[in-house]
Formats: C-alpha cells, structure tokens, sequence
C-alpha cells in the first residue's frame, strides 16, 4: 500500500518540486495539492491522505489554524508542518495543533522521505531546533505549575487536597475543623492562585500533581 500524500504549501515552486520529487520515491503517492490553509482542511476531507506535508504560512488560512482543523475532525490523519520558520512562537503551536512532525525546507530529500515513513509508523519527527523549543517550553510549564503550587498557603493546600477527595464545602470544614465559610474562601483563593475555573478542574489538578492520596 502507498502513503497516499496531500502538499499544502502557497509557493507554487515548492510545491511542484515536492511533487515532481515525491514521485520518484518507490511507495509514496501524491493524492492532491493545497495552495492555502482552506484548501486544505477541504481536500483532506474528500481525499482522505495518510499524510499532509504542510506550510505554516499561507494566505486564507494559516497551517496552524488548517491543522487544528483536520485533527479535530480527521485525528487518524498524520501532519507534518515543512516550513522555513524554526523559532517557538511557531513551533509550540503547530506541535499543540497536532503536527506529528516538524521540518525545515532545507531537509535532504532522503531524509525528509524516511521522515513521512517514520511518522506513518507512528513516530514523532522533530526537527532538532523544534525538539530543543518543545523540551524548553515543557520545562517552563512544568517550572509555572511549580511556582504556582508554592504560592498556595499550607491551609490553602489541605484545602485542595480535601477538593480532589470530592468533598463538600462543609465536608472540609469538619475534617479540617474550620468554618464553612473559611473553607468558602480559602476555595476563591486557591482556584484564583492556580488560574483555575472551578472546583472540577481543582481537583484535576491536584491529581495531576500528585497532591491527592
């Protein structure tokens, strides 16, 4: 069976090149060209490729927004962005998008075929600058998730710990032998503090963290 391939790219040269190129290459097939964003969430839907070789910037629709698109709707489809822009404010969001790689135009030919085949076989391809942005942007969050754990108070804490338990507002009070109300603000803090929505995602959090027992 061939890798059936769509190309999503605004330059039209590269675009004829990856086909001409493409063809040559033994259990590769080309199933269709985008020349934007738009064009390509709808051909992805009527062709239905194994891969998209994706541009970041085009015109109607930017591969970022195009990706996230396909992936909501076609997740079995496999995207890799083959772009010229290597800095973070690009990567992080075509990688959290759904891209299952990420290259730059100046990859060798061979090396760009045995990428597509690595991510059909359901590996990550990173370029070595995307993957150095992502292990830096994980880092960050990991490192805010810390600092703002330690901005809780020790009574903020329990409070949390109780939440992931599942219990009430008065349920903590008498575990933690404080009134109702207390507990009540002690909740508008904690979730203000940790940049939470509500109780649900508190717990989550705590589980997460590994604050439960």
């Amino acid at each position: 069976m061939n890798i059936r391939i769509l190309i999503a790219d605004d330059h039209h040269v590269v675009r004829r090149g990856l086909v001409f190129f493409l063809r040559t290459q033994k259990g590769l097939e080309i199933v269709g060209e985008a020349a934007n964003g738009k064009e390509a969430v709808e051909m992805a839907g009527s062709l239905k490729p194994d891969i998209i070789l994706m541009d970041l910037v085009m015109p109607e629709m930017d591969g970022i927004e195009a990706t996230r698109m396909i992936k909501k709707d076609q997740p079995e489809i496999k995207i890799m962005m083959l772009t010229s822009f290597s800095d973070q404010d690009h990567v992080i969001p075509a990688l959290e998008a759904g891209a299952s790689g990420y290259q730059l135009k100046d990859i060798q030919p061979d090396e760009l075929v045995a990428s597509i085949k690595k991510i059909i076989s359901g590996e990550n391809q990173l370029h070595p600058k995307a993957t150095s942005h992502l292990l830096a942007s994980l880092s960050n969050k990991n490192n805010s998730k810390k600092n703002l754990i330690e901005e809780l108070t020790k009574r903020e804490l329990d409070v949390l710990k109780e939440i992931a338990k599942g219990k009430s507002n008065k349920e903590i009070a008498a575990a933690l032998f404080i009134t109702e109300k207390t507990v009540k603000t002690h909740v508008s803090n904690l979730l203000a503090k940790l940049e939470l929505a509500d109780r649900t995602q508190a717990a989550l959090y705590a589980v997460r963290n590994q604050l439960s027992d």
